[in-house]
This record gives C-alpha cells, sequence and structure tokens, in this order.
C-alpha cells in the first residue's frame, strides 16, 4: 500500500503538477538526470530572457528558434532510433577496446559471435529477435528491469544429432579468442552445442513469458541476414529459427524457468526438467557478472550510408527517456505546438500581463505544456484508458494556446472598441469592463494549469471539441445530442449552413418596409422555410454513417460477393439494412412533408392572421400549450407510474397487462396511450410552430431596429432563436411548455421592464432552464446520497470521510452550480460523500466505442476450438441475449416512448430494464423527431451479493409497508403508508412501470447429467442418433451421387456382407440397441433387425423411393454412417462411454461438430465430407431433442409417421446448434421461434453440461428510471479511481451496494475493464416508423409511393361501392362479399390440363380417399390477377379455376353458396361443364348487374382461355333477350345470385341437374375460390393442427404442419389480412373430412404461404376471386 501511494504521488501528483517530470526510482541515473535538466532549461530559458533582456520582440527572436532547435533535434533523434532499434543492429565490443573487432574462424571451428549486454552504465535488460518487426509501443510502465524471451513463430526444425527440444548455447570466455563471449538461444526443435577451447556448455530453454505487466511490443526485432556470418555450428547443422539473446543480469533462475514452463503448458518444454537441473546450466551462471562488466553493446545508429556511431542504450531505454511519435506527422505537430507555445508565451510575456512572482509562474505552465510534448503524465487524471494515451500529450500546448489566443483577443477588444454597442437585459456586452474581466479570468485560469491538469477538469482534445460542437448545436441551435466526434462535427455544420441559407431570406425581410397591419411577404416565405428547415434537422440523426452508405449505394452499388466455401457467408446481419431502409423511407417522407409544411404555414402567416388577432392570440396560444403540456407531461405520465405523486400504491391508469401473471401476446393499445400520442402531435407539430411564429412576427421587427441590435445583427438573432425553439419542441418537446409558461410569467407580469422581446426571451430562457434542470438533477443527487439515515459506508474511509463533508455543503452547492453550467459531471471521490467536479464530457459520456465482441467460432482460432472451447463462460454466452434485446428495442423502444410507456423522458436519461434473470441499463443518448438513439449494457445473470441486493430492491413491492413513524397503524387501500411515500422520495431512482412487454426469450436449462444418468436413458439417446442420421442421410438431395460413389463403394466393400460385424470397443452393450451379445459388436443382421423398417418408411417418403431391402447399398450406406458416428462418438468419449462424464464430454464434443476419425474402416467418409457435416452433425443434434421429447411421450416415437413428422417439424421451427457457432448468433438476430443448444459450463470450478432450450415469446420487465447526473457521476468517479488512482481492490468501497443510488449496478455497467457488463451494445437508433402500433394511430410514413397507393386503393373502393349501388339497388356489403361460394378442393387440376372438360356422366374415384397416399403434398399455384392486393376485391365477381392440390382428402371437399355457411345439397348443386349446350339458363329474366358481370367473366376468360371446350366465345351484352348460360358457369350464376336472391329458381329450370356424390366429386374442376378478411384474432385456432386428439380431419398433412403457430415463427395473423377459404369444416357432416368438432363452421384460410385455421364468425367475406 505504501509503495502504490509513493507511486501515485510520484507518478500522478508531482507529474501533473510539473507536467510530466517525476523521479524514477527505477530508472538509471542517466534518464532521470536527463529529465530534469531538460525541465529545468524549458523553465529557466524564457524566465531568464524576461529577465535578462528588455520587453521587446528580441526575447521572441531568440526565445523561438532556440525551442524550434531542441525539439526538432530531439524528436528527430527519437525518431531515428525508434526506426533503429525496430530493425537495428546489435554490436558488442570489449571494455577496453574502441573499434568494431571481427573474429576470423579458422577452417573447421566455430567462428566467434557476439555477446549483447548492457554495460553498468544501462540497468535495462535487452532483447533481440530475428525474423520479426512490430511498431507497437510499450506502455511506460514496462521498466527496463523486466526480462523477456519469445518463441520462434515459424517453428523452424533444425537438425542434429541430439534432439533435446528447445536448446541453448551459452559461451564462456575464451583465452584464444579476441572477440567478447556470447549468451544466445537459439529456438528450434533441436541444435547442436558447440564448444570453444575451455568452453562449457549450457543448456536452458525459453518460453514466452512476461514480467511486469508489459506485452510483446518490448521485444527489439532484427533481422537475421544481418547475423549470418557470425551463427556457429559445429556439426554444419545450424538452426535458422528465430534467436532470443539474454542480457546476463537479466537471466532467469531455475525455478522461474521452470515456472514459465508450466504456464505455458508446452510439453516440449516441460519434458525437459533433467536437462535444466544439469550441472552445465549452474556453472554457466557463475562468470556472468564479471563478463558483464568486461563487455559493452550499442547498436549502430547510421548518419550517413558510411557513417555511424553507437548507441549504448536499447528501446527500453529510449522509452524511458521520451514518448514515442509513431507517425512523421505526429513530430510535426509536437513541434509546431512548442513553437506556438513559446511565441504565445513571450507575447504575452513581454506585452506586461504578468509581474513579479507570476512571471515565473507563467515560465512554470510554459515548461510543464513544452515537457508534456517530450514525456507526457501517464496516466492523466482525464485520461479514460489504462495505458499509454497518445492523445493527452497534446491537451495542456492546445489549451495554452487557445487560453492565450483569447488573452490577447479580449486585451485587443478592450483597446479597440467600435461604437456601436451590444446590449442585452441591461449587460453592455462590448464594454471594456467587461472584456478587461474576462481577460483577468482567463489569466487567472492559465496560471491556474498545473492545478486544473491535476484535478483534470480538462479533458482530452478530441473530447473538448466533441463536447463543444454538442453543446453549441443544443443550446443555439436546438440540435440534439451526437454520437461521435465526426457525428457532432456534421451536425455542427448542417446547423451553421442551414442558419447561413435562412439568414438571407431573413435580411431581405428585414430591410422592406413594415406597417402595422401587413408583414412583407418574403418574411412569410422566411417562416415557412424556417418551420420546415427545422422539421427536417429534427428528424435526423447525428451520425451521417447510415446517410452515407445509403447514398453510396444508390449512386455507386456494388454486387455482393459470396464465397460459398465460406461459413460464414450465409450469415447476414439484418441490421444494416433496416437501418438503411429507415432513412430512405424518411428522407421520402420528409421530401413530400416538408413541402407540405412550408406550404402551409406561410400560408397561415401570410394570412396576416398573427397581427389581426393579436393580442388575443398569444394568450390564447399560451393557455393552449399550458393545458396540452400539462395534461401530456405531467398528468398522464403520473397516474401511469406505478406508484403515482409517490402515495398511490397502484397506477390510475392500468394497462391491460398489469394484472396478468404471464404475458402471451403483445401489449394491447390503450385509450389513454391513443390520447397521449394525438396530444404530443398537437402540441409539438401544431402549437409550438405556432407560438414561435407568433412570436417572429411581433418580435422581429423590434429587435432589428436600429435602437436594438441593427438589421444584420438582428437577423442573425432571429433566425437562430427561430430555428433552436422549434427544432428542440419538434424534437424534445418534454419540458417546453414549462419554459413557454414561465417566460410568459416571468416577463410579462413581474419584470416587463427587462424584457427583450418574446423571441429572445424564449431562446434565452430555454437554455438556462436546460441548465436548472440539470441542477436539480445534480442535487437530488447529491442530497439523496449522502443523506445520514440512509448512507452506506462501504470503507472505513467513507466513514472517515462523512463527517468532514458536512462543513462543506455551501462549497458542494458551489461546485453543483459550477458543474451544472459546464454540464460536468459531480461524482463521489471514492465512493464517499466529499463531491469533486469531473472534466466535461458529452452526453455520450463514454469516449471511446466500446461494445462487446462476442467470442465464438467467427473469431477465434480453430485448434483453440478443438481444445480449450474458448467462450464457454456463462458470461459470454448469456450476452447474445442482451443483444437479441437491443435489437428488440431498436424495433419498439421509439413507438414506446411515443406512446407514454416509459413515462417523461429526455437527453441523457438512463432506464434499468429489470427481468427474471436480465437486468440491463438504457442510456438515451440522441431524442430526435421520430428517433432515439440509445445503448444497453447487460450486467451479469448471476451478480455478485451487492448486485443482488439492489436488484431485490428494485423489483420488491411496497404495499405491505403499514409503518408510520415508529408504529404501524396501516394505511388507506391502495394508498402508500407515510414510511413508504417517505422513503420513495429518498431515492435516485423510481419505477415508472411493472409490466413493459417486450419480445425476447425465455430460457429452460436443463442439466444434461441428470437426464443420461442412467444406461437405458444413453441408449435412448443413441437410438434416435441413429435414427437422426438415417433420417438426413435418406432426404439428402444427394444421396444417388453418395450411392453411387465409387470410393465410397470401395470403403463400403466390407460393410456390404451379410455377415460383417464390427467389433470396435467403443461399442457398449449397455447404450447401443442393436449390439449383438453373440458376436461382440454391432452386425448388419443386428442393425437390420432394429432399424431396416425406419430405413423403408424415410424411403418411402421420398419423392422417388429408393429400393430397400437387407443388402440394398442404401441399407449399406445407412450401417456405415451409423457405425461410424457411434465411434465417432466413443472416440470423443475416450473410449469410456460407460462413464457418465466421459459420455457427456464427447457428445458435446460430437455436438459442435469436432468429429476425430480414428479408425482406418471410417476414412470412406472422406470422400464427401458433406456426409460429416449434412448428416452426421444434425443427427446427434436433432437426437438431444428427440430425447427431450421422449421425457413427455416415451412411447410416442414408436410409431415411424409420428417420430418423421416430429423431425420435419423440428427442422422447421427448430434451430439446434452450438452456442459457438456464428448460426446460433444469426438464429437468435433473426427472431427464430425456438433454439436448442448444448452449452459445457466451466466457471468459477464448475464443470457441467446443460441443455439450453429458448423459445421467443414475451417477457415482462421492470422499468427504472434513474437520475441521469447520478449514473454520471458513479460512472466518472469509476473511472478516475481506476485509472488515475490506480485503485485494483475488487472489494473497493466505491462498489458496494447502496439501494438508494443502485451503486453496484451503475458501476457494474462502466465500460471494461473499469466495470463488468457481460453486453455493450454499440450505439443503436430506433425509429418510430417501425412500430406498427404507432403506425395504426398516425399512418405510416408520407411518401410518394404511399400516397399513389392510397389513391389506388381508395378508388377501387370506391369503384366497387358505386358499382353496387348502381345497379338494382344493391347492397354494398353483398357486393363486396359477393355472396360467393367456396369449393376448397385439394384435387381440382389447372386450365391446361386435357381432363379438365369432363362429361356429365363422369364418375368419381372412392379408393382417393383421405388417408390413402402416403407421399408429401406438391402444391402448384397459378398466377392471379391484377397487380394490387385490392384488385381481388374489385373483381370480386369473377370466377378462376382453383389451384391443383394433390390432397388425400380432396374428393371429400364441398362448395357452398352462402355467405352464412348454410349447407345447401340439393338445388345449389354445382354441374360439371360439359361439350353439348342442351343445359343451358337464359338470361332474360336475370338482373341487370348478373348479366352484366356474367358478361364480363365470358369476355374476361375467352381473352385468357381461348380454344377452351367450356368456354364460349362471342358471348353478347346482358341486354340480349336470348342470350343463355353453358353449364360449366352455372357456379358463377349461383355465386352471383347468393347476393341477389334468386339463385334457386334459376338453377331449379335447368334439367339434368343432380346432387349426385359424382356431381359433387367433380364440381372441384370449376369451383370458385373466395377472398375472406380477419376481423377478430381471438377466434384463430393457432395450436388445433398440433393438437394430439386430432379433432379435425385435414385435406392435407403438409397443410395440418403449416396451420399454426409452430410454423408461422415470427409471422402473426393481424386484423385486416386477407386470404382465400382452401377448406371449410361443418358442424355435424356426415363426412369426417369437412366435420367441425364444435358446433360452430371451421374455415382454413391461406394467406400468401401461409394457413390460417378461424372459426367462421372471426372473418367477413369479400366475394370470389380471380
Amino acid at each position: 500500500m505504501g509503495s502504490q501511494t509513493l507511486q501515485i504521488l510520484r507518478q500522478g501528483v508531482w507529474a501533473a503538477l510539473s507536467g510530466g517530470w517525476y523521479y524514477d526510482p527505477h530508472q538509471a541515473t542517466f534518464v532521470n538526470a536527463l529529465h530534469l535538466y531538460l525541465w529545468l532549461f524549458l523553465l529557466g530559458l524564457p524566465f531568464t530572457l524576461y529577465m535578462a533582456l528588455p520587453s521587446s520582440m528580441i526575447i521572441v527572436a531568440v526565445y523561438c528558434p532556440v525551442v524550434a532547435a531542441v525539439f526538432i533535434v530531439l524528436k528527430m533523434v527519437n525518431y531515428r532510433l525508434h526506426r533503429a532499434l525496430d530493425a537495428g543492429e546489435i554490436v558488442d565490443r570489449s571494455a577496453n577496446e574502441f573499434s568494431d573487432q571481427r573474429a576470423k574462424a579458422e577452417p573447421g571451428n566455430c567462428s566467434t559471435r557476439r555477446k549483447d549486454s548492457n554495460g553498468p552504465s544501462d540497468p535495462g535488460g535487452g532483447i533481440e529477435m530475428s525474423e520479426f518487426i512490430r511498431e507497437a509501443t510499450p506502455p511506460v510502465g514496462c521498466s527496463s528491469r523486466n526480462s523477456y524471451a519469445g518463441l520462434d513463430p515459424s517453428n523452424q526444425i533444425g537438425s542434429g544429432s541430439s534432439r533435446l527440444g528447445t536448446a541453448a548455447t551459452i559461451k564462456g570466455d575464451t583465452d584464444t579468442a579476441k572477440t567478447s563471449d556470447d549468451i544466445s538461444l537459439s529456438l528450434g526443435q533441436s541444435s547442436s552445442l558447440c564448444k570453444e577451447g575451455s568452453e562449457e556448455q549450457g543448456k536452458f530453454s525459453s518460453t514466452l513469458y512476461e514480467t511486469g505487466g508489459c506485452d510483446m511490443s518490448l521485444v527489439n526485432f532484427e533481422p537475421a541476414a544481418r547475423r549470418a556470418s557470425n551463427i556457429c555450428d559445429t556439426d554444419s547443422h545450424v538452426s535458422s529459427s528465430t534467436s532470443v539473446r539474454f542480457y546476463p543480469h537479466d537471466m532467469l533462475s531455475l525455478p522461474q524457468i521452470r515456472l514459465n514452463r508450466l504456464l505455458t503448458i508446452d510439453t516440449d518444454l516441460l519434458e525437459q526438467q533433467d536437462i535444466d537441473l544439469s550441472p552445465d546450466l549452474a556453472a554457466t551462471y557463475g562468470p556472468t557478472e564479471e563478463a558483464a562488466q568486461k563487455v559493452k553493446h550499442y547498436y549502430r545508429f547510421w548518419i550517413l550510408p558510411q557513417l555511424w556511431i553507437g548507441i549504448n542504450f536499447d528501446r527500453l531505454t529510449l522509452l524511458a527517456l521520451f514518448d514515442r511519435n509513431r507517425e512523421i506527422l505526429e513530430n510535426i505537430l509536437a513541434v509546431v505546438l512548442a513553437i506556438l507555445v513559446a511565441f504565445l508565451g513571450s507575447i504575452l510575456l513581454i506585452q506586461g500581463f504578468f509581474r513579479d512572482i507570476w512571471v515565473f509562474q507563467f515560465c512554470l505552465v510554459i515548461a510543464s505544456c513544452q515537457y508534456s510534448l517530450l514525456k507526457s503524465v501517464q496516466p492523466d487524471s482525464s485520461s479514460p484508458r489504462h495505458g499509454h494515451n497518445r492523445i493527452i500529450a497534446y491537451s495542456r500546448p492546445v489549451y495554452f494556446c487557445l487560453c492565450c489566443g483569447l488573452i490577447w483577443l479580449l486585451d485587443y477588444g478592450s483597446r479597440n472598441l467600435t461604437t456601436s454597442k451590444f446590449k442585452l437585459y441591461g449587460i453592455t456586452f462590448t464594454n471594456p469592463l467587461v472584456l478587461l474581466s474576462a481577460r483577468d479570468l482567463v489569466i487567472v485560469f492559465t496560471l491556474c494549469f498545473p492545478i486544473v491538469f491535476f484535478i483534470g477538469l480538462l479533458p482530452q482534445v478530441n473530447t473538448f471539441v466533441m463536447y463543444l460542437c454538442e453543446q453549441l448545436d443544443i443550446h443555439i441551435f436546438g440540435g440534439n445530442a451526437t454520437t461521435s466526434l465526426l457525428a457532432a462535427l456534421y451536425s455542427f455544420l448542417c446547423s451553421i449552413v442551414a442558419v447561413a441559407l435562412l439568414y438571407g431570406l431573413c435580411y431581405g425581410a428585414l430591410r422592406d418596409a413594415w406597417d402595422g397591419q401587413h408583414v412583407p411577404v418574403l418574411f412569410s416565405v422566411f417562416c415557412g422555410l424556417l418551420v420546415a428547415v427545422s422539421y427536417h434537422l429534427s428528424r435526423q440523426s447525428s451520425d451521417p454513417s447510415v446517410l452515407f452508405s445509403l447514398m453510396q449505394s444508390k449512386i455507386f452499388p456494388k454486387a455482393e460477393e459470396k464465397n460459398p466455401e465460406d461459413p460464414l457467408s450465409e450469415v447476414k446481419d439484418p441490421l444494416p439494412e433496416k437501418l438503411s431502409s429507415s432513412v430512405s423511407e424518411r428522407l421520402q417522407s420528409d421530401l413530400v412533408v416538408c413541402v407540405i409544411i412550408g406550404v402551409l404555414y406561410f400560408a397561415i402567416h401570410v394570412s396576416t392572421v398573427f397581427t389581426a388577432l393579436q393580442p388575443a392570440l398569444k394568450y390564447v396560444l399560451y393557455a393552449l400549450v399550458g393545458v396540452v403540456g400539462l395534461v401530456t407531461h405531467y398528468v398522464l405520465p403520473q397516474v401511469r407510474k406505478q406508484l403515482p405523486w409517490h402515495c398511490f400504491s397502484r397506477p390510475l391508469l392500468r394497462t391491460a397487462e398489469h394484472s396478468q401473471y404471464e404475458v402471451r401476446n403483445a401489449a394491447t393499445m390503450m385509450w389513454f396511450e391513443k390520447l397521449h400520442v394525438w396530444l404530443l402531435f398537437v402540441e409539438k407539430n401544431i402549437i409550438y410552430p405556432l407560438i414561435v411564429l407568433n412570436e417572429l412576427s411581433s418580435s422581429a421587427e423590434t429587435i432589428a431596429s436600429p435602437k436594438k441590435l441593427d438589421t444584420e445583427l438582428g437577423a442573425l438573432l432571429i433566425t437562430i432563436a427561430g430555428l433552436k425553439l422549434l427544432r428542440s419542441s419538434f424534437s424534445s418537446p418534454t419540458y417546453q411548455y414549462i419554459t413557454v409558461i414561465f417566460t410568459v410569467l416571468f416577463f410579462k407580469f413581474d419584470y416587463e421592464a427587462f424584457s427583450e422581446t418574446m423571441l429572445l426571451d424564449l431562446f434565452f430562457m430555454s437554455i438556462l432552464f436546460s441548465k436548472l434542470w440539470e441542477l436539480l438533477y445534480k442535487l437530488q443527487f447529491v442530497y439523496t446520497y449522502v443523506a445520514p439515515w440512509q448512507i452506506t459506508w462501504g470503507s472505513a474511509f467513507h466513514a472517515f470521510a462523512q463527517p468532514f463533508a458536512v462543513p462543506h455543503s455551501a462549497m458542494l452547492f458551489v461546485q453543483a452550480v459550477v458543474s451544472a453550467f459546464f454540464s460536468t459531471p459531480l461524482n463521489p471521490f471514492l465512493g464517499s460523500a466529499i463531491f469533486i467536479t469531473s472534466y466535461v464530457r458529452p452526453v455520450k459520456f463514454w469516449e471511446r466505442d466500446y461494445n462487446t465482441k462476442r467470442v465464438d467460432h467467427s473469431n477465434t482460432r480453430l485448434a483453440s476450438q478443438l481444445d480449450r472451447n474458448p467462450g464457454s463462460d456463462d458470461n459470454n454466452l448469456n450476452s447474445i441475449f442482451y443483444e437479441h434485446l437491443t435489437r428488440s428495442l431498436q424495433h419498439s423502444l421509439c413507438g414506446d416512448l411515443l406512446l407514454g410507456r416509459w413515462g417523461n423522458y429526455s437527453t441523457g436519461d438512463c432506464f434499468i430494464l429489470a427481468s427474471d434473470y436480465l437486468n440491463a441499463l438504457v442510456h438515451l443518448i440522441e431524442i430526435g423527431n421520430g428517433l432515439v438513439t440509445f445503448q444497453l449494457r447487460g450486467l451479469e445473470f448471476r451478480g455478485t451479493y451487492c448486485q443482488q441486493r439492489e436488484v431485490e430492491a428494485i423489483t420488491e413491492g411496497v404495499e405491505e409497508d403499514e409503518g408510520f413513524c415508529c408504529c404501524e397503524p396501516g394505511h388507506v387501500p391502495h394508498v402508500l403508508s407515510f414510511n413508504a411515500a417517505f422513503g420513495q422520495r429518498w431515492l435516485a431512482w423510481e419505477v415508472v412501470v411493472t409490466k413493459y412487454i417486450l419480445e425476447g426469450y425465455s430460457i429452460t436449462d436443463n442439466s444434461a447429467a441428470s437426464m443420461l444418468q442412467v444406461f437405458d436413458l444413453r441408449r435412448v439417446l443413441t437410438t434416435y442418433y441413429v435414427k437422426g442420421i438415417i433420417y438426413y442421410v435418406t432426404t439428402s438431395s444427394k444421396l444417388e451421387e453418395w450411392l453411387a460413389n465409387e470410393t465410397m463403394q470401395e470403403g463400403l466393400r466390407l460393410c456390404a456382407d451379410r455377415n460383417y460385424v464390427d467389433v470396435d470397443p467403443t461399442f457398449n452393450p449397455n447404450i447401443d440397441e442393436d449390439y449383438d451379445h453373440r458376436l461382440a459388436g454391432i452386425s448388419r443382421e443386428s442393425f437390420c433387425v432394429i432399424y431396416l423398417s425406419w430405413i423403408e418408411y424415410c424411403s418411402s417418403r421420398r419423392a422417388k423411393p429408393l429400393d430397400v431391402d437387407k443388402d440394398s447399398s442404401l441399407v449399406t450406406l445407412c450401417y456405415g454412417l451409423c457405425v461410424l458416428g457411434r465411434r465417432a462418438l466413443g472416440t470423443a468419449s475416450h473410449h469410456m462411454s460407460s462413464n457418465l462424464e466421459s459420455f457427456l464430454y464427447g457428445l458435446h464434443a460430437l455436438f459442435k461438430g469436432d468429429f476425430r476419425i480414428s479408425s482406418v474402416r471410417d476414412e470412406w467418409i472422406f470422400a464427401d465430407m458433406e456426409l460429416l457435416r449434412k448428416v452426421v452433425v444434425p443427427g446427434i443434434r436433432m437426437s438431444i431433442k428427440l430425447h427431450q421429447d421422449h421425457f413427455t411421450s416415451p412411447d410416442e416415437y414408436d410409431d415411424p409417421t409420428v417420430l418423421y413428422e416430429a423431425i420435419v417439424s423440428h427442422e422447421k421451427n427448430l434451430v439446434i446448434a452450438h452456442e459457438g457457432d456464428p448460426a446460433w448468433r444469426s438464429a437468435v438476430l433473426a427472431n427464430s421461434p425456438s433454439l436448442l443448444a448444448l452449452r459445457h459450463v466451466m466457471d468459477d470450478g464448475t464443470n457441467e453440461y446443460k441443455i439450453i432450450m429458448l423459445n421467443r415469446r414475451y417477457l415482462s420487465f421492470r422499468v427504472i428510471k434513474v437520475n441521469k447526473e447520478c449514473v454520471r457521476g458513479l460512472w466518472a468517479g469509476q473511472q478516475q479511481e481506476l485509472v488515475f488512482l490506480r485503485n485494483r481492490n475488487p472489494e473497493r468501497g466505491s462498489i458496494q451496494n447502496a439501494k438508494q443510488a443502485l451503486r453496484n449496478m451503475i458501476n457494474s455497467s462502466c465500460d471494461q475493464p473499469i466495470g463488468y457488463p457481460i453486453f455493450v451494445s454499440p450505439l443503436t437508433t430506433s425509429y418510430s416508423d417501425s412500430h406498427d402500433q404507432l403506425k395504426e394511430i398516425l399512418g405510416g410514413p408520407i411518401s410518394l409511393g404511399n400516397i399513389r397507393s392510397f389513391i389506388v386503393s381508395t378508388w377501387h373502393r370506391l369503384r366497387k361501392g358505386c358499382g353496387a349501388g348502381c345497379n338494382s339497388g344493391g347492397n354494398i356489403e353483398d357486393s363486396d362479399t359477393g355472396g360467393g361460394t367456396s369449393c376448397p378442393g385439394n384435387s381440382a387440376v389447372t386450365a391446361s390440363d386435357p381432363h379438365n372438360n369432363v362429361s356429365q356422366g363422369s364418375t368419381g374415384h372412392p379408393g382417393q380417399g383421405a388417408g390413402s397416399g402416403l407421399h408429401p403434398p406438391t402444391t402448384s399455384y397459378p398466377p392471379t390477377l391484377g397487380t394490387s392486393h385490392s384488385a381481388h376485391s374489385v373483381q370480386s365477381s369473377l370466377v378462376r379455376q382453383s389451384p391443383a392440390r394433390a390432397s388425400m382428402a380432396s374428393q371429400s371437399s364441398y362448395c357452398y353458396s352462402s355467405r352464412h355457411s348454410s349447407l345447401r345439397m340439393s338445388t345449389t348443386g354445382f354441374v360439371p361443364c360439359r361439350r353439348s349446350s342442351t343445359s343451358q339458363i337464359s338470361l332474360r329474366n336475370l338482373p341487370s348487374s348478373i348479366q352484366s358481370r356474367l358478361s364480363m367473366v365470358n369476355q374476361m376468360e375467352a381473352a385468357s382461355q381461348g380454344g377452351m371446350g367450356c368456354v364460349q366465345h362471342g358471348l353478347p351484352s346482358s341486354s340480349s333477350s336470348s342470350q343463355s348460360i353453358p353449364a360449366c358457369k352455372h357456379h358463377t350464376l349461383v355465386a352471383f345470385l347468393g347476393a341477389e336472391g334468386g339463385q334457386g329458381s334459376a338453377i331449379e329450370a335447368q334439367p339434368g341437374n343432380t346432387s349426385s356424390p359424382a356431381n359433387i366429386s367433380h364440381a372441384r374442376k370449376g369451383e370458385v375460390i373466395y377472398r375472406v378478411q380477419i376481423v377478430d384474432l381471438s377466434q384463430i385456432l393457432e395450436g388445433i393442427n398440433v393438437s394430439k386428439r386430432k379433432e379435425l380431419h385435414w385435406p392435407d398433412e403438409g397443410i395440418r404442419l403449416k396451420a399454426g403457430r409452430n410454423s408461422w415463427k415470427d409471422w402473426s395473423p393481424q386484423e385486416g389480412m386477407e386470404g382465400h377459404v382452401v377448406h371449410r369444416w361443418v358442424p355435424c357432416s356426415r363426412d369426417p373430412s369437412t366435420r367441425s368438432h364444435i358446433d360452430k363452421t371451421v374455415l382454413l384460410i391461406q394467406i400468401d404461404d401461409k394457413y390460417v385455421t378461424i372459426i367462421e364468425t372471426g372473418v367477413l367475406e369479400l366475394g370470389a376471386e380471380v
């Protein structure tokens, strides 16, 4: 503790005060002395020149060139030295010699080699590695005493007589050689040891190890080619691998070498323990110290091509001397800043701004700014990251230059003022006294630079630029918060451009003549454009990356290149495309809406309504905004809170889900949510624009008058004020009504004399109120945090600091005011009651874009996947749920905020979403008009003790509290007790809602050990494993190719023998059901006994069934694959399948795809690896799901049909994958309905296997709003404590639980490594256009395409309604529904079928009843007429052929003509179409509407089906009395007469009409398919298709599988959807295939490719479909 405190005082406090200089006891005297003299030089040079020379430009002329020369030399030498050391040349020489001596070896002898050593003057260790060049700069904290060794990455192997693994040659001094000794380590699999004279040999090995926390960037790299001539090998076998040189004082002891071997877990190194214990190695260590005193080593630094000098230190020493500037531009920038600091500092000195001791203080500031460019403070108090921060070195000189320039400008302005004055609210800003006061304030601030940078009040430069642009954009131009430095500059530039464009119009309008009743038209144009531009800017995100990518895709489209061999090519993230689509829709909408808004408000303004209705209009608007704002932003949010006004115990306005225990559907839209949306819409789109335009009209002339601000400045202020007020009201109108009401009351009734027109009053008061709100939040946080009755001391320091914080309450209030003015966090020091102000930060807070990188197979090496299973910890695997939660919020967050489901919100607000296992902090960053940019931080599922206590605090109810002070008298029902109400008011958080519905995944985990504990359960799993392999091989499209593959046939030749038996010892009679005890293995005969029936059934389900018998090639292939799969399972289980742990280990290895082919008999699989990837791997994965189903219905899967259908269903509805597979993440993000995985958890000493099942459903969250200043303050405190103060205590007091502030949850959500969230999302933008419920209220985006679709659909509805109303007084409802008939038969043929024309005498085929076929259905659909969805409604009277379906029960389908499904079996039966014309109906007595519609039918069918026998060409108009109807059109007539009421007589008039079964069975060839619209979702039978009772007889098995929620996945039927009826079940029907299981008619509707089963009362019939 003491050493850490001294280090903080030296490297933190003193270095921050001096600008970077401090004494480092770990460095050499030379390093510390150079630092001291350099710092004294930079301090003494300006002070000496100022004292010695007169105050003139001579000081500048001398000082600046000297500083420039010093910095140019130092930076150039430093840069060249680093380049030289990166790829430099090491030279060794004796201490008594001064020339480089080359050893000349005699033939046959070893050539002598150089020796690397640090002389006495170089205490730093050095390392040199060959064949690599890295440019990474090490952290400054890595001192030169740390030694390193490296392994050869190329694994080059040298040959030799002795193979000792990694060997080394250590050479001692010799008497004959005149060169220095060398200590080298050659890394290879073998090397030869050479002796020379009396040299002693030693052997030791090295590993890649690290001492002191530095990384591999500390290693010096040198090409091996430069040392090729010096490599020695007695046996002429030299290892060319990387050589690593150790220096004598950095030699490792034997325990260290052994420890490093253990840490690397390298088997080759561990085998050398005995070698290291040899006496040779111990003898080698003796002369090293003596050799170090004789030898010096240095690097060659080439000055000229033939001239070099020796550098006697390595790169570690150089890094300890000066910071490394990696790029040339960085060096140039440092030199320029140093010269600029010298120039501006000397200018201020000679102008006499400083006197007496302040001259020395100013010189000290100059020296600290310049010295930080050479050796910066690391870590700085305002550094946001650990390690070396390159940007922070430029902070001091940049701020110094800004302050000096500001001092000079203010002084120049005070002495050269013009006659014009700028005065607002009684303050003359152009008064010289004001400017001089500001100049003196900046001077004092500059002199306090050491204290300012020590406390950390100024951020690094890029943060400051982002903060400045963001604050100016928000408070001056009404912009939003930004997400990055680029976004801040982009948003600020857009605001500047908008002001520049509008300024010209405003200036031109103000130059025109104004009268009392008329406003210039140009000013009305300006007002209209101002509203339109403000609306557009408020709807645009500050991040231009999506917009730029959209423009790039439109201008330069690129074709996506997919590599079919890449397994990740199919994995595509849908979010970028979704964001681009949303941005494109918004831009198209703005193109239309901005024009409408501009024209509308121009018309309103030019109508003189703002001049003729004064002053009554403005008071009406003020009253309106007060009432609407109060109801929208205060009353409604309060009555919807969980604890309204902290008095009631439940919401006064409750949602439909409030009382539900488990939510199954999306949140229901409530009436007060619709009211909130409409009030908000009216407020921000109508009321606020009218108020701003009213103030513009009444204030513009006054502001631009010469008495006020003149035209030029007045036009600028008018433009800025109008833009700011409109943009802020469009983006975030939550607190605007308070600002307006207070401004009106203050300046109209209290201090009217101080008013500067209401426009400017509103502008400045909006800025003031934003700061007052921030001050209020800070004071609430402070008072809540330090309240004595609820403070929690996390450490002894907290108890010590608590009483000392009381006397400084006044100072704390001042700090709160200052921090609110500058928008800086107010953080508790080390988590105590003492608060300090941090540096300014943007709303985003965190300065680096950190987001979680999930570890899976796409970003890890294959070797690590197979051996160590990376990312197997719970936190990494569970992070995907927070990523899915982020996507769900991206879809619905903005809409839910506009619906008021999260209460009031503003920029920077923080919320906590708490569920059973999910606890996430949501940070709202940018809030625009219809968009929200947020970041989600997910906490651990199983958090610490402190986190659990705080989770309990936010989830527990307070209704049971009956306390009143010290007694418990109880409370009024649904009202909080006194103690509960008092406690809720002293919290930094509040529960907004307890039932927030969001789509997510419910997680179910079962222990795999308990499910596979006994042998019988493992046998079941193995059986399903084999059946799964058989299923996938028989259903594969490549089966014929595999059966014809000669290589496979050759490999399976032995398996084809009937008497073949595989006696591999991995097979177990307890696990393998087909184990042959007689032959002690798995024989082909025993395999066929168990699985041949399953093979036969699977083959029969193929489109082209294959020959299946015991000797067939298909059985041989299945047998070989099943034996291979089980052998792979046994191999992965280490041939110990009887052991549960080994069995689970092997099962998990196969589940993730790690198949080890260990037998020669299985090498035939390499002929096509698709067999492993598409057959065996899915088989083992499917077996786990089937094994789970086995527990619910043990004997259900004995039936092959049920098992086959279950596998088919699981394939469609279930994703089974390893959690490390990228397909798992893709499936989760794609909202797959169900997922399953086998998880191996190795965390905190646990080693268990779990079967994880995910089911997509609607989750219920508690939404807790946290004081945003509490979050910012705690985050800032953690950053300062861990980065600057270096507190590494995992149980530090600042992260202990504090329920009143949720201290642990907030601190644990910081960016890693400061906090420990398991997931941090990237900044994500949610748009209101993606919220379906919000679209139902306000409609979708108004674009040209949507307008065209609306007009077309409206015209079609009008045309349909008018057509029905103008013909015979027809009913519009009947026209819509058409009374159409339905013939949902599934075996109809298309019009092109030659058997379409069937004679009346044809009979049905009784053998084709339901269930007569086992083949899967094949469905084909003819193209529908029309180009739009509404075309079916327009042409509801037209007839088309029904789709052809190969159904098992289509012969039993009936057609019905009544809208209310009354069964007509006699006169309404259908007659098949005949070639003869003997059966025709006259049109003479038919209504005109039916005649016209029949004429249209014939004309259309004549055009589309010319040449068909059943079509009568040339049908005249319906006015012809002699026209007759062919029999093939009887069904069409029935459809029409169903609406007219005359169908009975018309049909009965025809001869030969009968309702025989034969006629009914053939009626499907001319049936009518009619459309229906869903009107009642509660009538949908979404689970009827999976019912085990089988209530309904389905027309097709394939349709049954598609007609339920298990097949719909993320799709669900909605009200208003339309589809056509394909089948009908009627109560009490004689035919079982059409019999309903209830007393209501049930319809089967097809909507696109989905099928919906619904009761008939839940639909509205739309008529016949064409």
